[in-house]
Order: structure tokens, then C-alpha cells, then sequence
């Protein structure tokens, strides 16, 4: 590890990073940096290793987040790198499968735009539908309708006094998206994903404009674990400094309470 060099005092990193002399000593108890020696009249005695993993820190929040970017400090400086290794594999790991499941969301919504073009019901379509007309429209078993409702995927109002399932035309609109899904093997999770997006978005297009845009957010998340990830390797196997032209104050603070 780094020989202790030149003393900086908090307000030096304070002030590199942006942050209050308060959040450095925070994040020297939390662990976060590598244990602070003191003078004999108890004063913190901070050097560039400090500063080093100071720099460490803030550059894996953005990618991988408060929790696992404290943990990962944390694990380094009680010397269980194996546990630091294992906390950013789970973080591309789960970038990852985000991704995957944006992907498919979004395959999942062409394979439908497809099969229901946007053109208005005809008139003579009641407003309302059982479940009997609503399989024999798509050609699907009651029971399959049951078993989707069961499972979060469609929500048909129930008629007073019978409790008959009525489904309007957006409900009918909902289960023929889960028949199509179904019928490309898509998992009920990711099909409820494409049914919240439509709910939420309102549209089609909005939902393709939201996926896009958490694609894109995912690829800025993953270049940022890129960038902390080159320098916690730096940190953990190089004895020299990283850069003292590195600056501090592109992540944002924050801390452990």
C-alpha cells in the first residue's frame, strides 16, 4: 500500500471534494476511508492515501450507488478483497439484466404494435365484455384469462350483485398484449412490465420513448462503472498515488447517516 506523504488536514479533502469537513470525518468512521492515525493532541492526521480513496469513492457512487460504493470502501480497507471483487460483480450483474429486461420490453412491444394497430374499435364493439366472449375473441381458455388476472397481469371490474367479470375495451386490449406475449414465451414478470409501461406512458410511443431512455441511462451507468472501476484497480494493486490532477467533485456527496 501508499506510504503516508505530505499531512493533509479535513479541510483539504473537504474542500477538493466539495463536501463539509463534517462528511469527511463521516466517511473516515464509516470505513469508507483507510484508517485516520491521530496526533497525540487527538487531531486526524489525513495523507494522500486518504485523498486516493477518497477520489475511489465518489467515482464508484454514479455507477454503482451510495450502499454498494460504501461497501466496497469498506471491504478494501478491512482487507477482504474478495468481498469488494464479489460487490462490483453483482453491480454489473444487475446492470445487466436491467438491460436484458429493457431490451425484451421493448421487443415485447413491437411484437405487439404488430398485432394491434391503432385504429379505433368499430362501433358496433360493446362497451363492455364477459370473460366468455372476451376468450372466444382471442381464442384463449377462460381459464388462461383467470390465471393472467390472478396474476396481477389484467384487472376486470367485477358486476354488482353477480361479480361477473367485465372487461372494457382496454381490458380486452390488455389480455389479447398477454395472449401475443404468451404465445412468444415471454415471462408473465416481463409482460407485466410492458402492461405498467402502457398504463403509465398512456402509449405505445411513450413507452418506446421511456425505454429508450433508461437504455441510454444504463449506458451512462455502465460507463461510470468503467471509469471507478480503473481506479479502484489502481487503488488496490498500485503502490503509486492516483493523479492529484484527478478531481473529486464529479460525483455527488452524500454519505452514511
Amino acid at each position: 500500500m501508499r506510504g503516508a506523504e505530505t499531512a493533509l488536514r479535513p479541510v483539504d479533502l473537504a474542500r477538493a471534494a466539495g463536501v463539509s469537513t463534517q462528511q469527511i470525518r463521516n466517511y473516515a468512521d464509516a470505513g469508507i476511508l483507510p484508517p485516520t492515525p491521530r496526533t497525540p493532541a487527538g487531531y486526524r492526521r489525513f495523507d494522500a492515501r486518504h485523498r486516493d480513496a477518497l477520489l475511489v469513492y465518489r467515482a464508484l457512487v454514479p455507477g454503482y450507488g451510495l450502499e454498494t460504493a460504501q461497501a466496497v470502501m469498506r471491504a478494501v480497507h478491512a482487507a477482504d478483497l474478495p468481498l469488494a471483487l464479489s460487490l462490483v460483480d453483482a453491480g454489473h450483474a444487475d446492470l445487466h439484466q436491467q438491460r436484458l429486461s429493457l431490451r425484451a420490453a421493448g421487443e415485447a412491444l413491437e411484437a405487439v404494435a404488430k398485432e394491434t394497430p391503432d385504429a379505433p374499435a368499430p362501433p358496433a364493439t360493446p362497451p363492455h365484455l364477459r370473460i366468455g366472449e372476451v376468450a372466444a375473441r382471442l381464442g384463449v381458455r377462460t381459464s388462461a384469462l383467470r390465471v393472467w388476472e390472478s396474476a396481477g397481469l389484467l384487472k376486470p371490474r367485477r358486476e354488482p350483485g353477480t361479480h361477473y367479470r367485465w372487461f372494457s375495451p382496454v381490458d380486452v386490449r390488455d389480455a389479447r398484449i398477454v395472449s401475443i406475449l404468451r404465445q412468444g414465451h415471454y415471462p408473465l414478470p416481463q409482460i407485466h412490465a410492458v402492461l405498467d409501461g402502457l398504463r403509465e406512458t398512456g402509449s405505445p410511443d411513450a413507452l418506446r420513448a421511456a425505454i429508450a431512455g433508461r437504455l441510454a441511462g444504463l449506458a451512462t451507468r455502465s460507463t461510470a462503472m468503467l471509469a471507478a472501476s480503473g481506479l479502484l484497480h489502481q487503488y488496490v494493486t498500485d503502490d503509486r498515488h492516483l493523479s492529484e490532477d484527478q478531481p473529486l467533485t464529479d460525483a455527488p456527496g452524500g454519505g452514511p447517516a
